[in-house]
């Protein structure tokens, strides 16, 4: 039992907390004493926790977390950093994805994204003096931008959420307002957790070790692979000494219908047929699974049906928009999006990190919002991201069946491009979570059909394992090609109220960092 908490660990968990503890102590940092000092050794001390949804690796990332924060080690959170500090050890815990980040955040673990920790803000002096005192690092600081009312406020809210811009937002700020630009970390960390690691490309991880001299992994080997990777992640050339694997299924996920289908599908002697009955029981015997004959068009709007082919995606975003009669020309408030990357020349460099570091990343999920203040921008809300509401430059590309380009109903010259996010691909899915998740029953049948396997499984095993295990609370298992018309029109009225119009920073790539862009 792990003496931060009251949670007992079983009996694999043990033995890699006790693991992953000895590569700690060599980092200089001693969970059992509670003491820090230099590290004891060096090279690559870089380990994976590996297991199955429900073996607890989430718990055991957040009891190692507890432990070294009461051990004194700071947590880089990457919403804001202090002067670095020869004495101070670190740990940053990080997720491929904002979503993924968010997943963990709400299960109270710091976590933030790998671009955030790649990439460090630079300050503006004034609000550098409240966050450093905000961190409790600097005395309460005399100044004109805040009075002492707002000062105490921020103070009250950092207190609790551990946040500087949640803290200035509270205050009647931006947290974006003293963040004047970003640039490459030059300086490596101590320790990093990294959440979804199966997500991970090989240079993805070439960066992580260049900052953190000990890394830790915590993925799902039962995962797909990135895409180009050939099946592989980047812990499976790691020596079998460095994986630390979980089997056991713990308490609080028995009894989960979704979870007893995702591990049904390591049974090699399970076909698609006896799998698709293994659905129908667990249907019959709990709400959690659902067996549906056709799509619901109310779900698509905050949580996209996953599929495997393309050609899908495209026809049921199209059957979507087409059932909320939204124009061919414009967008809805409400419609989801998924970010396709940045359209960026080279010489707008800092641009493409200040859009990357509010959330807008590839494959970030976003809601759009209604349009911007100038042609081209677009007032956007990022799933996940801790400062959700942004106006950016965008370019949005809506995509229709047997058609090569996409549609554009506007576009600025450059900066973030989207496409409709009401079905995504189960790979672009991967380290999400919903509450309740559609998929595609006859595209997992087509991946039956077409016989490819991904590193020794059967790829439509692959592929159904991560659909099902988006699902939190409730699994839909659509049997038929057909669409469900909404019930409710769409709307942002369960988004977070979005600031006042002069607070929404517009995000303009054709203008300088060091200047306030123009209304």
């Amino acid at each position: 039992m792990n003496a931060v908490t009251d949670i007992v660990l079983s009996e694999d968990q043990d033995a890699a907390f006790a693991r992953v503890t000895e590569v700690l102590a060599a980092a200089g940092i001693d969970l059992a004493g509670g003491g820090l000092g230099p590290p004891a050794s060096k090279g690559d001390q870089t380990l994976a926790v590996l297991g199955k949804a429900g073996s607890g690796k989430t718990i055991l990332l957040a009891q190692l977390y507890h432990a070294m924060e009461a051990a004194g080690v700071e947590i880089v959170s990457g919403d804001y950093e202090g002067r670095r500090r020869k004495e101070r050890r670190t740990l940053a815990i990080l997720a491929p994805t904002n979503k993924a980040a968010s997943v963990l955040r709400n299960r109270g673990v710091p976590a933030t994204t790998i671009h955030r920790v790649l990439y460090t803000p630079v300050y503006d002096p004034e609000y550098e003096k409240i966050a450093e005192w905000l961190a409790g690092r600097g005395p309460r600081p005399e100044t004109e931008v805040l009075d002492d009312t707002a000062l105490d406020r921020a103070k009250a809210f950092y207190d609790l959420h551990k946040s500087v811009p949640g803290a200035l937002a509270s205050a009647g700020l931006r947290g974006s307002d003293f963040i004047t630009g970003w640039k490459r970390r030059e300086e490596p960390l101590d320790i990093g957790f990294v959440d979804e690691s199966s997500m991970l490309d090989a240079r993805q991880f070439d960066d992580l070790k260049e900052i953190f001299p000990t890394l830790v992994l915590f993925g799902d080997p039962a995962q797909l692979a990135p895409v180009g990777q050939s099946g592989e992640m980047v812990f499976d050339k790691l020596p079998e000494q460095r994986q630390l694997v979980l089997s056991r299924i713990h308490r609080q996920e028995r009894d989960n219908p979704i979870l007893d289908l995702a591990h049904a599908l390591s049974d090699p002697d399970v076909g698609f047929e006896q799998f698709e009955r293994m659905i129908d029981d667990a249907a019959r015997s709990d709400d959690r699974v659902v067996v549906a004959g056709r799509v619901e068009a109310d779900l698509m709007a905050r949580s996209p049906v996953l599929v495997w082919r393309n050609a899908t995606r495209v026809r049921l975003i199209q059957a979507f928009r087409k059932a909320h009669a939204a124009p061919d020309d414009s967008l809805l408030p409400g419609e989801p999006l998924i970010c396709d990357g940045l359209e960026l020349p080279l010489k707008h460099r800092k641009k493409r990190l200040d859009l990357e570091a509010r959330g807008l990343i590839k494959g970030a999920q976003v809601i759009y919002l209604g349009q911007g203040r100038r042609p081209g921008f677009s007032r956007l809300h990022v799933l996940g991201a801790p400062e959700p509401q942004v106006s950016a430059a965008s370019i949005i590309k809506i995509e229709h069946p047997d058609e090569e380009e996409p549609f554009i109903p506007f576009a600025a010259r450059m900066g973030a491009a989207f496409l409709h996010g009401a079905a995504v691909t189960i790979h672009k899915a991967q380290g999400s979570q919903w509450p309740e998740v559609q998929v595609f029953g006859p595209d997992i049948y087509a991946a039956y059909r077409a016989g490819r396997t991904e590193a020794g499984l059967p790829l439509w095993k692959r592929l159904a394992y991560v659909a099902i295990t988006r699902a939190e609370t409730r699994l839909h298992w659509v049997m038929r090609y057909r669409l469900g018309k909404p019930t409710v029109p769409l709307g942002t009225d369960d988004l977070t109220v979005p600031p006042a119009p002069d607070l929404i920073r517009e995000i303009d790539p054709t203008l300088s960092l060091e200047h306030p862009e123009g209304g």
